[in-house]
């Protein structure tokens, strides 16, 4: 996990992903494994970076949100597509490149890569979430 925090500390801190993107990113994927650990830590960064609460209400409903930017859809239609397909269609690929270049695409993917360990690894665990939170808990979802 030192090894695997290394990387978290890249993509956190270091990438060429402005916050509000990484973050935004990172709640579709806790979203995606109904990870309430990581969903309550980045609820309150996501926010401070500047995503609405409006858009965090439709990710933890499960709903896409329909008030984003152009940068926050592209990546939002990245992330489900190739959570939900295991790959990206050129158009979806295209429109990430278009709002955050070749680096960014990297970077991104890497952030889907690294909060998707995360959460396996914190549902394995069976990690519950922090106490004392004002964070609404993620529903479940129906699959």
């Amino acid at each position: 996990m030192t090894r695997l925090q290394k990387v978290g500390e890249y993509l956190r801190f270091q990438s060429s992903l402005a916050p509000r993107i990484s973050e935004f990113a990172t709640l579709c994927v806790a979203r995606s494994w109904s990870q309430q650990f990581e969903w309550v830590v980045h609820v309150p960064l996501a926010l401070k970076a500047g995503t609405s609460q409006e858009i965090i209400d439709a990710i933890r409903e499960g709903r896409r949100p329909t008030s984003m930017s152009l940068a926050e859809a592209a990546v939002y239609d990245f992330v489900s597509e190739l959570l939900t397909t295991k790959g990206v269609a050129q158009g979806t690929y295209d429109a990430v490149i278009g709002e955050l270049g070749d680096q960014g695409l990297i970077d991104l993917v890497g952030v889907l890569g690294y909060f998707t360990s995360m959460c396996m690894i914190l549902n394995v665990a069976r990690t519950p979430p922090e106490s004392g939170s004002d964070v609404d808990l993620l529903p479940s979802l129906p699959r």
